[in-house]
């Protein structure tokens, strides 16, 4: 084997260069200082191009789009002069689509108004091509309107399998083509939608008592309760509580008490202690009541906001948790939550489909993105109480408004509220229920305000939005 030659000279060492900790570190902070710039350009980049139609909007420096309904009827108009239109073609729609002007802050297009600018940051402004198709269906909310004729109060109905928002009517109104100039003589409410607002809802709110009884005692249990009706009950702390037949209903089954609204019978279930009042609780919390002052989540429908539900409940004896039970008291429920309410009694699984107003967007370059898919609720109440529910409601339809509903496969529940303002007193009635119709699937809530007996009544009212929205899906 060779021997390596011999240089004479000592053995180098590798030569190492590493600069030093200070320059590594201020080549790594470069770094991140140019990764944090160019980020801040994205997203600089992301804001002029996705919120900048936001802000233009707000600024009334571009003109605004066209709000559709389904079948393309125009519902509002940022191109051409409303008064172009024939007399009244939205005068029911005011306080729901709204308009630019900013007097109406919980409309449609003020929670969209960003969507409605014709102005892109890409394409430019004035394009003409922004719209708003929504879900619905001018024809039966105009059909509504005018049933209710000089009556005041709310109707609202929706596709319970779909989602869709079929009619939305609050009266008063606003006409927004004949604008803003007498505002202050404008009757109270007419720039606010109550259907979206909480109200005393009467006897609509048994339905969720019985939600509660269903799921803490069973199906059977409730079903074969019966107490007994003389027109009226005086409670454990002696306090009476009044039926509205004052000869009362004799000993009742909870079907009897339910389709003869009877207070003193359902009274007396909360008190009985077969319902625990923390049951109650409970069940309502999980519907969405803000319960004792707790809180709960505001309902929103295409940026709309709608109030959660809420009432007082301390103590079963008492009179004031009892009537908050039977829908008076502190119990104060929107239209539309008692109308999503009966969706999940009407699909029979306690999970509502949630209502929705806009179906399709129109940008400014006419691209149309349609709607994807729809969104549940979380599970309400079990699927055994909203089954159970539903066959109650479509008894008290079959046998007490067959003649005021016609040929239509119902479920229903009527409500009288108490209601005094401004020192005033008065009675709303309610009518609130669902259509098990394959041609008309609607869960809805018709609200009267100060009806007095020889008025339109809710189940004519129902029986106008039903005739209206037939064939609609």
């Amino acid at each position: 084997m060779a021997k390596q030659a011999k240089t004479g000279q000592p053995p180098q060492p590798a030569l190492e260069i590493t600069p030093p900790k200070s320059m590594r570190r201020a080549g790594q902070l470069t770094s991140l200082l140019l990764v944090a710039f160019l980020g801040g350009l994205f997203y600089l980049a992301y804001v002029l191009v996705s919120e900048s139609p936001y802000y233009m909007a707000k600024s009334g420096t571009v003109s605004y789009g066209t709000v559709y309904d389904r079948e393309g009827d125009v519902l509002f108009d940022g191109v051409h002069a409303l008064t172009a239109y024939p007399a009244g073609q939205f005068a029911d729609l005011g306080n729901l689509i709204g308009d630019t002007s900013g007097q109406m802050s919980n409309t449609l297009i003020s929670a969209n108004l960003g969507e409605l600018a014709n102005y892109s940051f890409l394409f430019g402004s004035d394009l003409g091509q922004v719209a708003l198709k929504t879900t619905l269906l001018h024809r039966a909310n105009k059909a509504v309107w005018q049933a209710l004729g000089k009556k005041d109060g709310a109707v609202i109905a929706y596709n319970w399998k779909t989602g869709e928002l079929l009619t939305c009517v609050s009266k008063p109104n606003i006409d927004i083509a004949k604008g803003y100039s007498d505002l202050e003589k404008l009757p109270a409410g007419s720039l606010l939608n109550k259907a979206f607002y909480p109200t005393v809802p009467g006897s609509t709110q048994k339905v969720s008592t019985l939600i509660a009884a269903y799921q803490h005692m069973g199906v059977d249990a409730v079903n074969a309760l019966e107490f007994n009706c003389s027109g009226s009950w005086l409670n454990a702390n002696r306090q009476l509580i009044k039926c509205h037949k004052s000869a009362g209903h004799g000993k009742q089954t909870l079907y009897d008490a339910f389709a003869n609204s009877c207070n003193p019978w359902f009274a007396q279930l909360i008190q009985s202690g077969k319902l625990p009042l923390s049951s109650v609780i409970e069940s309502y919390t999980k519907m969405g009541y803000a319960v004792n002052g707790a809180d709960a989540p505001a309902l929103d429908m295409d940026g709309i906001r709608i109030p959660a539900a809420s009432t007082t409940l301390t103590d079963a004896n008492d009179f004031d948790t009892q009537w908050g039970c039977l829908g008076q008291g502190m119990t104060l429920i929107s239209p539309f939550q008692l109308m999503l309410w009966e969706g999940a009694v009407a699909n029979g699984t306690g999970i509502a489909v949630k209502p929705y107003l806009i179906a399709e967007k129109t940008a400014v370059d006419g691209s149309k993105t349609p709607r994807s898919g729809t969104e549940s609720t979380g599970q309400m109440f079990t699927a055994e109480a909203a089954k159970a529910v539903r066959d109650v409601m479509t008894d008290n339809a079959k046998k007490h408004y067959s003649v005021s509903l016609g040929k239509y496969v119902c479920g229903v529940k009527s409500g009288t509220a108490q209601v005094t303002q401004d020192g005033k007193s008065y009675e709303n009635s309610f009518l609130t229920g669902f259509c098990l119709d394959d041609r008309c699937p609607v869960a809805f809530c018709v609200m009267i305000e100060n009806r007095v007996k020889t008025d339109i009544s809710a189940a004519q009212i129902t029986k106008v939005l039903l005739d209206a929205l037939c064939g609609v899906q």
